[in-house]
């Protein structure tokens, strides 16, 4: 008998001739063990009321283990019809977008491939018909088809680059290359927060050649001082009079050389850093007395997790004789009981004329008996107190109360402010009242300024207006960046304005004047919870007159995950938890926060390149869980509530419930919706339409074998320059990059230390003409980067470097 005789007679008789077991049981059970999960996770899924896919490829994944174990070429038949129904489903679910596409299409596709391999099949069945030998070829061939042609459409711009007719871009030729110095003389370059810079000597036709020029390293790291526990270095250096200054996180100022790096003087505050849950200082402040001769004429103001604000001759480092006691003043003064796990000041006082006016970090979600958020005022000359605003008492009182206390859990500003001099106003961006996710606990007063932009008096404290951008906040909404000031031509006639980015991505555009909106605002309604006690707002602000990265709301199709069963894990997380938007109640059930607490605009805040009449903008944001517990439920983990930000539980003290906060993630470790996660982009300021948008960094510092997936989690910001350049770090990636401004194009990117969480900012150099690139590199501690104390300077060749003129 021939072997196709033999064949014949096989199949007559159940089809049954054997390949080679060790082919054939392997596999086999391979797909066995794979359709079990997913029958078993999709069966749950389908309870939940999800997609019924994951059931049914799993029961056609183990009805194709069993007859590929014994032999049975229906096995090849049965995962080829498999895996083109997971091939219809996939491009019905998310059509030819790559990233949606690879995870529910490339395992299935990879076992495909294995089983259209002529010895893999003929090790599994002998049956050698056509159909057979064709089915899984033809399915695999079609999946890869489908992988290949969604691989082509994965572009970096999600919006390109607009042409000059079009109202969402202003085309200006780049400013003249000269040597002329540019300073760099607040966090945000200047009291507006523009992060714009006049230095133009790096072009977008020589940028490709910057090379660094010199580092420095501060010393403070976990490795090189033991007593630190946590740690994040976010701090954007100033440039005055050719001294870099700038604070470690411990509170040490330094002032480099400009075109050396060499250090001149550094004062250490020797700070008790306590228990503080995460170091960081963001920058220090400057002023210069143009009458005055000798130390302290020109200083700089610091703070130390401790509890000081300091006052340092900008020339020496030298404390100033005449500014409290001994160059130093006690802000702990009022507050009560206070440690560095409770407040401290990270962002850097703002200075409008010869008032310093200070606010601060209030730890999140541990107690309503928090020291107090109020914003102080002092004379930056004497170190005078001059006022302070208490968000919970009423409007004209700038003292603490009759007990000597400022009012305890009331609204802080922990973010950096903004100035408007001729105005006489300076501009704060609030949280809400601790706890953040309760609000039974809070009186009007605590709500009536929390996440909200609130323009103060200068000489006063006294509120001139405030706009809400959330109401009730029980979500840790608050408005987290810097607010940007800039003239507004959207009607014809410049106003003067203010930018108010918020964590939803929403940009709110204010008359800086009256807090009135220039651009259209709507109320909408929102989901109501059913906590007891808990009031919940029926309506809540959103910004529909100018460009918002507030991202899509979820569904259960764009869940993600690396491989189907980690996606389907994602599926089951999503459909238990409650979700309807993007202002979902916290409840004991859970629910699903997007964006979550670090939101999609955070401290980075915006730049603004008034000239070219566009805001560069980057965002980003992964899905976080939200539950709530019952003081006293068997949920109750009041040993593990020691930390605001790290995921785990919250005590939420003074109310009747704890949290616990977590990113939502695959069992992999990787984020429950698709790439990318992060994107940079330029909104033209008048028409508030979006120019050009498209993804910023990569995974490839942080992905297993350096993957290198576009769009990554980014946290920092922007500075642009008048040659037409956008310098930005923030990404995971530990690259500082170089955008065109005009059209986003990437024209370099610099190889960092460590992770570049911090807003870089440039200066030409007086003595040399110099133009220098700087970012404070040292990772930040809950994206998980590399971490460092390193400060790196990025400069033009010598040879390079054109000529002054």
């Amino acid at each position: 008998m021939t072997l196709g005789e033999a064949g014949r007679t096989a199949r007559r008789k159940g089809d049954k001739i054997k390949g080679n077991a060790f082919v054939r049981w392997p596999f086999g059970i391979l797909l066995a063990i794979i359709g079990i999960v997913l029958a078993a996770g999709g069966g749950w899924l389908v309870s939940l009321g999800g997609s019924p896919y994951y059931l049914l490829a799993g029961l056609a994944c183990l009805l194709s283990g069993w007859f590929f174990v014994r032999g049975d070429r229906r096995g090849v038949w049965i995962y080829a019809a498999m895996l083109l129904a997971t091939l219809g489903w996939s491009l019905w679910e998310v059509g030819l977008d790559f990233w949606q596409l690879l995870p529910r299409l490339a395992g299935p596709t990879v076992l495909g491939v294995i089983l259209a391999l002529p010895w893999i099949r003929r090790g599994i069945t002998a049956a050698h018909d056509a159909f057979t030998r064709l089915a899984a070829p033809l399915a695999a061939t079609l999946a890869v088809i489908a992988l290949v042609v969604a691989f082509t459409r994965v572009q970096p711009y999600e919006i390109t680059p607009a042409n000059s007719a079009s109202p969402g871009f202003t085309s200006v030729a780049a400013a003249a290359t000269n040597g002329a110095p540019a300073n760099w003389t607040a966090y945000g370059a200047n009291a507006s927060g523009t992060r714009h810079s006049p230095a133009s000597q790096i072009t977008a036709a020589n940028v490709a050649s910057l090379e660094p020029a010199w580092t420095f390293e501060t010393g403070d790291t976990m490795e090189k001082r033991p007593e630190i526990k946590s740690i994040s270095f976010m701090a954007t250096p100033l440039m005055v009079d050719d001294r870099v200054i700038f604070c470690s996180p411990t509170g040490k100022v330094f002032a480099l050389d400009a075109d050396s790096g060499r250090q001149l003087w550094l004062r250490d505050p020797k700070a008790d850093l306590g228990n503080a849950q995460m170091l960081n200082c963001r920058g220090v402040s400057y002023h210069a007395n143009p009458t005055a001769n000798g130390i302290c004429a020109a200083r700089v103001i610091s703070m130390t997790v401790d509890g000081r604000l300091l006052a340092s001759d900008a020339a020496t480092g030298a404390p100033c004789p005449g500014f409290g006691t001994n160059g130093e003043i006690d802000l702990k003064v009022g507050m009560g009981e206070v440690d560095q796990l409770r407040t401290y000041t990270t962002s850097p006082p703002t200075i409008i004329g010869d008032v310093a006016v200070v606010g601060s970090y209030i730890r999140d979600n541990f107690s309503s008996d928090d020291p107090s958020g109020v914003v102080r005022a002092y004379d930056v000359n004497t170190g005078a107190f001059l006022w302070g605003w208490d968000s919970a008492r009423p409007d004209g009182q700038s003292g603490p109360g009759p007990d000597g206390e400022w009012t305890r859990g009331s609204v802080n500003a922990w973010t950096v402010f903004s100035a408007d001099p001729d105005l006489g106003l300076v501009y704060l961006p609030t949280g809400n009242a601790t706890p953040d996710h309760v609000g039974t606990h809070r009186t009007p007063d605590l709500e009536r300024y929390a996440s909200s932009i609130v323009a103060l008096d200068a000489k006063t404290g006294q509120v001139r207006w405030h706009y809400q951008m959330v109401h009730h906040d029980i979500w840790d909404y608050d408005i987290p960046a810097q607010p940007v000031l800039f003239d507004w031509r959207g009607k014809g006639a410049s106003v003067p304005a203010l930018a108010a980015p918020t964590k939803l991505g929403d940009i709110f555009i204010l008359d800086r004047r009256t807090g009135k909106p220039l651009t259209t605002v709507e109320e909408r309604p929102v989901t109501a919870g059913k906590l007891p006690g808990e009031r919940y707002s029926p309506t809540q602000p959103r910004s529909t007159g100018f460009a918002s990265f507030a991202p899509p709301d979820l569904t259960e199709a764009s869940m993600w995950g690396a491989t189907p069963l980690d996606q389907l894990f994602c599926r089951i997380r999503f459909r238990s938890l409650d979700y309807d938007g993007v202002f979902t109640p916290p409840s004991e059930r859970g629910m699903l926060q997007y964006p979550g607490t670090f939101g999609m605009l955070n401290w980075g805040s915006v730049s603004v390149d008034e000239a070219r009449r566009l805001m560069i903008v980057n965002a980003s944001a992964i899905p976080q869980e939200v539950l709530l517990f019952r003081h006293g439920a068997d949920v109750d983990k009041p040993e593990a509530a020691k930390d605001s930000h790290a995921p785990g539980y919250l005590r939420q003290e003074g109310t009747n419930y704890g949290i616990s906060l977590n990113p939502m993630l695959s069992p992999l470790g990787i984020p429950c919706i698709a790439p990318p996660w992060g994107h940079i982009a330029a909104v033209n300021i008048d028409s508030g339409k979006i120019a050009w948008k498209r993804t910023l960094g990569t995974t490839e510092d942080r992905a297993p074998l350096g993957i290198a997936i576009p769009g990554a989690f980014n946290i920092g910001g922007s500075v642009t320059t008048d040659a037409g350049l956008t310098f930005i770090g923030a990404a995971m990636d530990k690259h500082l990059r170089a955008f065109d401004t005009q059209t986003g194009k990437v024209l370099w990117k610099g190889r960092l230390p460590a992770g570049p969480q911090a807003t870089p900012m440039t200066y030409t150099s007086a003595k040399t003409g110099r133009q220098y690139v700087v970012i404070a590199a040292g990772g930040h501690m809950y994206m998980g980067t590399d971490k460092g104390d390193y400060v790196v300077a990025f400069a033009l060749p010598e040879r390079k470097r054109p000529a002054a003129n």
